[in-house]
C-alpha cells in the first residue's frame, strides 16, 4: 500500500504524518526546537533547527507507523506563513529567519500601507500589509541590516527552506506566497507593481507553484538520511491555515472550518477571489488550484477558556486531580447549568486585542451585565458564547462579500466540548459537524502529497477519497438561536461605545503619573 508524508513545520515544533491512500493516520512524531527573543517584540528561530526536527520526527513517523520508507510515495509541506529566511548565493542561511509574530516591523508595515495605499494593496494582494507579513521584514532587513540584505540570494517561507534541504530547488507555493504583500492574489503571481515600487529585486523572488504541483525530487543523500526514496515527489504545499483547510475538506463554497485552539480561525472557500474592502478578512490564494480562501482571525478563542482556567479555576484543577478529568470539563459542566445567553452576563473575548473583525491592539477584554445573580457557571457560559459571537463576526463579513454557509466543521481543542459546539451551531443557527482525523495542517500537507504524487488527479478529488467528517450533527436549536441573535447585537455594540474608552485605559497603563 502506497503512504503519504506530510511535513509541518510548526512555531514550536515540526511534525512528520504519515497516512494511507485512504487517508487514515499510521504514523506521526513531533521534534521541538527554541524561540529566540534577542530582543523585546523579536521574535527568531535558527532554520538549521527546522532541519533537525524534520530529520529526526520523519524517522521517528516511520517507526511508529511500522513501514519502510521506501513505500512512502510523496512528501507535502506546509508551516507558519510570513517568516522571512534569506539564503546567499552558496544557499547559507544568512541571518536568523524571522517569524510571523514578529513586532520590529511596524514602521516598514505602515511604509508599506502609505506607500501602495491600503485600498490598492487590499485589491491586488487581499490584505493590507501586516507586521507580520514577509514584505516589512524584507524592507526591515534593507533599512537596519544592509551588509546582510546586500547577501541575499533568495528569500524563503519557513516550509520551502524545508523543501529547499530535500530537493536543492528554491520555491513556494501560491497559498504561502499570498501572505507576503508581494502577491497578487486574483493573478496567482508575483505582483510586480509592488515589488518595484517597494524597490525589491525582482531576482530574490522564489518560483511560485500551486500547491499540489511537484516542487521537485528527494535529492539521493537527504532520502539516506530520513530513510526515504530517492526521487520520491516533493509537492509544493501550503502555509499553515490553507493546508489545515484541505486537511478538514474545505474545497467548496458552503463549507466553513471554524478552528479553536488558543485562537480561532473562520476558514471558507470561495470559487472566485473575493475580498472584505476594509481589510477584515484575510483573502488567500486556496492550496486548491482555481480556488482562493478567505479568512478570519479572533486572537483570543481557547485562549480566554484557558485564562479562566489558570486565573480562576484553581478549585476546578483540584477537583479534576482527584476524580481523574481534565479542569475544562468541570468548567464546561457548570456552564452546562446555565441557560442561553447566561441571563443577560456578556464576554468581549479581546485579552489580547482583536483582529477579525477590529484590527485593534487596545480592545481588552470585558465582563459587561454582572449582578449578585451571576455565579462562576454563568461567567463560564458568557466566555463561551462570548467567542462564539466573535467567530460570527467573521460569518457575517464572509456572508456580506457573497460566500454561503451551509456546514460549520470545529476543529482545535474547542471540538472537544459538545457544548461548546452546540453554542456555535445555535449562536450561528448553522449545523456543526466534526472531522473523523483532525490533524490539522500535517494531514492537509499529506494529502497534497498524494496529489503530486499521481494517486489522484486533483485535491478535490483526493478529498473525496479521505476526508471524512464524524456522524455526529448537531443542529441548530433555532429558538436559541433567536435569544442569541438578539444578544448578539448587544455584542457588536459594546466594542463601538468602548473602543475610544480602549485607548484612553492604555494611556493610564503606559503612564500612570
Amino acid at each position: 500500500m502506497p503512504y503519504y508524508l506530510g511535513i509541518d513545520v510548526g512555531t514550536t515544533g515540526c511534525k512528520a504524518l504519515i497516512i494511507n491512500e485512504e487517508g487514515s493516520v499510521v504514523g506521526k512524531a513531533t521534534f521541538e526546537y527554541p524561540l529566540y527573543t534577542p530582543r523585546p517584540g523579536w521574535s527568531e528561530q535558527d532554520p538549521s533547527d527546522w532541519w533537525k526536527a524534520c530529520v529526526n520526527a520523519v524517522k521517528a513517523a516511520i517507526a511508529n507507523a511500522r513501514i519502510k520508507g521506501d513505500e512512502i510515495e510523496g512528501v507535502g509541506l506546509t508551516g507558519q506563513m510570513h517568516g522571512l529566511v534569506v539564503i546567499d548565493s552558496e544557499g547559507r542561511v544568512i541571518r536568523p529567519a524571522i517569524l510571523w509574530n514578529d513586532q520590529r516591523t511596524a514602521k516598514e508595515a505602515e511604509f508599506i500601507n502609505s506607500l501602495i495605499g491600503r485600498e490598492k494593496l487590499i485589491e491586488l494582494t487581499g490584505n493590507i500589509a501586516h507586521t507580520g507579513f514577509t514584505a516589512p521584514k524584507i524592507l526591515w532587513l534593507r533599512n537596519n541590516e544592509p551588509e546582510n540584505f546586500a547577501k541575499v540570494n533568495k528569500f524563503m517561507l519557513p516550509k520551502d527552506y524545508i523543501g529547499y534541504k530535500l530537493t536543492g530547488d528554491v520555491i513556494t507555493d501560491v497559498n504561502d506566497a499570498s501572505g507576503t504583500s508581494l502577491f497578487d492574489v486574483r493573478k496567482r503571481c508575483w505582483c510586480y507593481e509592488i515589488i518595484d515600487e517597494l524597490g525589491i529585486p525582482s531576482r530574490i523572488l522564489p518560483e511560485v507553484l500551486e500547491s499540489p504541483g511537484v516542487r521537485g525530487e528527494l535529492r539521493s543523500e537527504v532520502a539516506k538520511e530520513l530513510g526515504l526514496k530517492p526521487g520520491t515527489p516533493v509537492a509544493a504545499g501550503a502555509g499553515d491555515q490553507g493546508a489545515a483547510g484541505v486537511g478538514a475538506g474545505i474545497v467548496a463554497e458552503g463549507l466553513i472550518s471554524v478552528n479553536i485552539g488558543t485562537s480561532g480561525v473562520v476558514f471558507a472557500a470561495s470559487d472566485k477571489f473575493r475580498y472584505d474592502p476594509k481589510g477584515r478578512l484575510h483573502a488567500f490564494c486556496h492550496a486548491v488550484p482555481g480556488k482562493w480562501h478567505l479568512m478570519g482571525v479572533m486572537l483570543s478563542a481557547g485562549g480566554s477558556l484557558r485564562w479562566f482556567r489558570d486565573s480562576l479555576g484553581h478549585l476546578e484543577k483540584i477537583v479534576a486531580d482527584l476524580v481523574g478529568d481534565d479542569p475544562y470539563n468541570i468548567l464546561v459542566k457548570e456552564a452546562e447549568r446555565i441557560p442561553a445567553g447566561a441571563e443577560g452576563l456578556l464576554f468581549l473575548p479581546y485579552l489580547a486585542g482583536e483582529r477579525t473583525p477590529h484590527a485593534d491592539p487596545y480592545a481588552r477584554g470585558v465582563i459587561f451585565g454582572l449582578s449578585l445573580k451571576h455565579s462562576k457557571g454563568h461567567i463560564i457560559r458568557a466566555i463561551l458564547e462570548g467567542v462564539a459571537y466573535g467567530l460570527r463576526d467573521s460569518i457575517e463579513l464572509m456572508k456580506s462579500i457573497g460566500i454561503s454557509a451551509h456546514q460549520i466543521r470545529v476543529l482545535g481543542g474547542g471540538s472537544r466540548s459538545r457544548l461548546w459546539k452546540q453554542v456555535i451551531a445555535d449562536v450561528f443557527g448553522t449545523e456543526v459537524t466534526t472531522m473523523l482525523v483532525d490533524e490539522g495542517s500535517s494531514y492537509g500537507a499529506a494529502i497534497l502529497a498524494s496529489v503530486a504524487a499521481g494517486a489522484y488527479r486533483s485535491v478535490e478529488e483526493a478529498v473525496t477519497c479521505m476526508v471524512r467528517t464524524s456522524s455526529e450533527r448537531i443542529v441548530p436549536n433555532m429558538e436559541k438561536h433567536r435569544i442569541y441573535s438578539r444578544y448578539y447585537k448587544v455584542y457588536r455594540s459594546l466594542y463601538v461605545s468602548l473602543k475610544e474608552l480602549f485607548k484612553e485605559v492604555a494611556k493610564i497603563v503606559e503612564s500612570p503619573t
